[in-house]
């Protein structure tokens, strides 16, 4: 396995902060805010420094019912190449669902949403990460998620179907310890009995991150500090293995260079103290062994530095890896698209779910869809003032989002002009200006509205 050191996430926001930072061996790009074909100079500045880059996506949805976007794919291992990486990373989650498959209409999440652990959950997974994994031209890595929301009839633990997922793929994990402190809090999972279940040595790197805990929910923020119950997982993975790497997320509210500096001095220590009571304790059972079954590959060839693993022993080791039948995606697509328009098109929760925790979830992602318009699309609050966000959080309530955040911001500015607002004749103005520069269109007449508002009809349905 590569070894990555300390690191850090790269956000522009504190692209300088970080280059300044002593000790930083590698950084992490959201791979959907770069182009291949022009990098940030920072990004460039520091690969010609040595240190590595490693770029993870945000938008495969691997997790979803459908086969990955052969788009999105090409687009992921090119910005791979042009970084020079030694793997790219993914999440285990879906982020998008309707459409075709189920003859309903499509739906973005805007949010990296969890997967069902059952059977045809993980069939559906393991033949979408071969089809990613032959695409890519380096390494796969994926990361657990943090979630508010369970799935009812699952049939695996966390540990278990991520073992089974290794096994049948050969894929690697980005093991998250705040994903796994959130779902402790928020699912009653217990992290230790993760770490034991998952096979350990697939580990390509952790992450870490701060977060906040409101009326009994953990959110996954990435803008506070990291909190000691999450350096104490940290501590528990780092007691049972040496991870190849270890970086700090942020995300936003971003503090001094200093402040960031001291995180990861926190980290490196605990890891540091880790490691040691992990060799005084050597004669110790390690983790899970990893066991690849027939079938499972690795893209892009070994991880360099990687050092082959023994032959299993026995040949019972070797797992077959089925292929999902259209059933096993049919019945996924159907009870994905029910969640997410649930979610967010206001249509009635699905039996086996918690409605108080799919209404927490609902709103979370309306504030979050807000907090990118604003930033995708900073006229917009400049326009409408202290009227902008309690009027995205009204428009969100019922009309999902079926595009990206730009496409989000444009159909909401639409939706305002429709019902007359603003009020303000200068700001009505400068809406329509605003959106008339970005849609190439004139305000919609009568039978666009009428459209429209049957498609939001099927939506709601």
């Amino acid at each position: 396995m590569t070894e990555l050191g300390i690191g850090i996430g790269w956000r522009p926001e504190i692209a300088e902060a970080v280059e300044g930072l002593a000790g930083v061996d590698w950084v992490e790009v959201v791979a959907e805010n770069i182009c291949a074909d022009h990098l940030p100079d920072s990004l460039t500045r520091l690969r010609r420094r040595g240190v590595t880059v490693v770029p993870h996506g945000v938008s495969l949805g691997l997790g979803g019912a459908g086969r990955p976007d052969p788009g999105r794919l090409a687009a992921l291992g090119e910005k791979a190449v042009a970084l020079g990486a030694p793997l790219v990373t993914e999440h285990i989650a879906f982020v998008r669902a309707g459409g075709a498959l189920t003859a309903s209409p499509a739906l973005e999440a805007g949010h990296l949403l969890p997967v069902p652990r059952t059977r045809d959950a993980l069939d559906v997974l393991c033949e979408n990460v071969r089809i990613a994994q032959d695409a890519l031209p380096v390494p796969l890595a994926l990361e657990n998620i943090a979630a508010l929301i369970s799935w009812p009839g699952e049939e695996m633990t966390e540990g278990r179907f991520l073992a089974e997922l290794v096994e049948r793929t050969g894929v690697r994990l980005l093991i998250d310890v705040a994903n796994l402190h959130t779902n402790r809090v928020n699912r009653g999972e217990d992290p230790a009995r993760a770490l034991s279940e998952l096979p350990v040595e697939a580990i390509a790197y952790v992450h870490v991150a701060g977060g906040v805990e409101r009326d009994g929910v953990w959110h996954d923020t990435h803008a506070h500090p990291v909190p000691r119950p999450v350096l104490d997982v940290l501590a528990d993975l780092a007691s049972r293995v040496s991870p190849p790497g270890v970086l700090l997320e942020r995300d936003d509210d971003f503090p001094a260079a200093a402040e960031l500096a001291e995180e990861l001095t926190v980290i490196r220590a605990t890891v540091a103290g880790a490691s040691v009571r992990r060799e005084a304790a050597a004669e110790r059972p390690a983790g899970r062994p990893l066991l690849i079954g027939a079938g499972a590959r690795v893209s892009g060839g070994p991880m360099p530095g990687v050092v082959p693993d023994a032959p299993p022993a026995a040949p019972e080791a070797v797992v077959p890896v089925p292929v999902p039948d259209g059933g096993a995606r049919q019945r996924l697509g159907l009870a994905q698209a029910s969640l997410l328009s649930a979610l967010v098109a206001g249509t009635p929760v699905p039996e086996g779910f918690d409605s108080r925790r799919i209404g927490v979830q609902s709103r979370a992602l309306a504030a979050k869809r807000a907090g990118v318009v604003a930033k995708v699309a900073p006229e917009l609050p400049g326009i409408l003032g202290r009227e902008f966000r309690p009027a995205f959080l009204a428009y969100a309530r019922s009309r999902p989002m079926n595009g990206g955040y730009r496409r989000d911001a444009l159909d909401f500015a639409e939706h305002l002009l429709l019902a007359g607002r603003p009020e303000d004749p200068a700001a009505h103005r400068l809406l329509t200006r605003w959106w008339q520069d970005r849609s190439g269109s004139r305000p919609p007449g009568p039978a666009a509205r009428l459209v429209r508002a049957a498609r939001h009809a099927l939506v709601r349905r």
